[in-house]
């Protein structure tokens, strides 16, 4: 349903620059900033280090946070029964309760706080692949003169459009791509063959 909804927005918007074709070339391209990013060569150390970081930092962070629950929960149910006593009071409870509660919720939401620390390390990781893949992509765009860029998932194969991830990876002097990212398009720099008129068939 979602590439049929794209295709009529992307056949809207030919229609719409139909009548402008005349006078400029309506140019579509292919290209997407997080996949050139993983296709470079550096990235593969970023994915190293952040496996580095979940399995010693990430891991030793829940560690901490389940020992310090079971620490807090001893606690709780010590201090529980010295109130109950009058040994201690209900204000040094409530506060040893508030704290197990925090180290709990670090728990239950676990998956979640640990994968948004993750994207953030590798956010830190690539911005310097980012920077080198954004500066060579707007030298393609000042080139070229795009009128409209999607991204791979956006369009039915087939239809004639320039793979920018060819033109990216020659600016940074790239010699090889991902395959799925080489058959997104046509190369923007190949030479285009005309098209041979058929011989017209003669009738017996």
């Amino acid at each position: 349903m979602k590439k049929v909804l794209l295709c009529f927005i992307f056949s809207g918007g030919l229609i719409f620059f139909g009548s402008n074709l005349n006078a400029q070339q309506l140019k579509v391209g292919v290209f997407d900033l997080d996949l050139m990013v993983q296709a470079m060569p550096g990235y593969r150390a970023v994915d190293s280090l952040v496996q580095i970081y979940e399995q010693d930092s990430l891991a030793e962070e829940y560690k901490y946070y389940m020992s310090e629950y079971q620490r807090l929960d001893s606690t709780f149910k010590s201090d529980s029964v010295s109130v109950a006593e009058g040994k201690k009071s209900k204000v040094q409870l409530d506060m040893v309760s508030a704290d197990r509660q925090k180290m709990a919720l670090n728990l239950v939401y676990w998956q979640q706080i640990s994968q948004n620390k993750s994207n953030n390390k590798r956010g830190q990781l690539s911005q310097p692949l980012y920077t080198q893949v954004a500066d060579a992509y707007k030298k393609i765009l000042a080139k070229k003169k795009y009128s409209l860029i999607l991204k791979p998932n956006a369009y039915e194969m087939g239809f004639p459009i320039d793979n920018i991830f060819i033109s990216v990876a020659k600016e940074l002097k790239l010699t090889q791509l991902p395959q799925d990212l080489l058959y997104v398009g046509d190369d923007p720099d190949a030479v285009k063959q005309p098209a041979t008129k058929q011989p017209a068939k003669t009738k017996n």
